[in-house]
């Protein structure tokens, strides 16, 4: 098991379970107690999870948005899978509006090796795509980041959306059913969401499977909205149907 597999699974275990110990965590990963010691220095250290005597408890109250760090180990080959399907499916010279969120992050990992025009949504994408000095052309919106986010937000945001036109938004969420369509936890993100849909010819949505079937606190817009989802295998089946049924195109990697 690699690193990043191995902080994954145990930023998870904590997560879900409210807390664990450092015997539990090495039987469940098959390294030894100090290797999982450094480990949730390290989780500690990026604000994933909080050590305790033994082991470590979850940061996140009920209900609550997970933080981007702990989410940035969560389903990582699943939402490289995505990002790799997305990449594929915008040509080059395209413009693409890139959303906010650690599946999109995956895809500006990918997009900045090629020949498009490319306004991410977050100061983590904008950073990626601004250190590697390759083909890609990077444009930068105003706007407020969100504390432990990245995610810009506010009225010079949506300014830069609204005198922009894109040939592709790719738009992360926090929850997506048939029945409620996409939401999120936060009101500013989703009227940043909104305008992105609406600023583009094309929608195609990158979400995990974990989204699908969940509804969050803020609502973005009814499903059809997107064109084409990508999604992951762990996707519920019937919430895959239900989509197709309303007209999205549903792509599972």
């Amino acid at each position: 098991m690699s690193n990043a597999d191995r902080h994954g699974l145990i930023a998870k275990v904590v997560r879900d379970a409210g807390g664990a110990t450092v015997q539990e965590l090495a039987e469940l990963t098959g390294a030894s107690e100090m290797t999982i010691r450094r480990d949730l220095d390290t989780l500690a250290a990026q604000g994933v999870l909080e050590r305790v005597r033994g082991g470590a408890r979850t940061l996140l109250l009920r209900g609550e948005e997970p933080p981007f760090a702990l989410r940035a180990h969560e389903a990582i080959d699943a939402k490289r899978r995505i990002a790799a399907e997305i990449s594929a499916r915008i040509t080059d010279g395209e413009s693409v509006l890139l959303d906010s969120g650690t599946t999109c992050l995956e895809v500006a990992r990918l997009l900045r090796e090629r020949p498009v025009t490319v306004m991410p949504l977050s100061l983590q994408a904008i950073h990626l795509v601004a250190e590697a000095p390759g083909p890609a052309t990077l444009v930068v919106p105003g706007g407020q980041p969100r504390a432990g986010e990245g995610a810009l937000t506010g009225p010079l945001t949506l300014a830069s959306l609204a005198a922009l036109r894109f040939d592709t938004a790719v738009i992360g969420c926090c929850g997506l059913t048939a029945a409620d369509g996409l939401t999120a936890y936060d009101l500013d993100d989703a009227a940043v969401k909104k305008a992105g849909i609406a600023s583009a010819r094309r929608v195609i949505g990158a979400a995990d499977g974990s989204k699908l079937g969940r509804t969050a606190y803020a609502h973005v817009g009814a499903a059809t909205l997107l064109h084409t989802l990508v999604t992951d295998t762990t996707a519920a089946a019937e919430e895959v149907t239900a989509l197709e049924d309303g007209g999205t195109v549903v792509r599972t990697v």
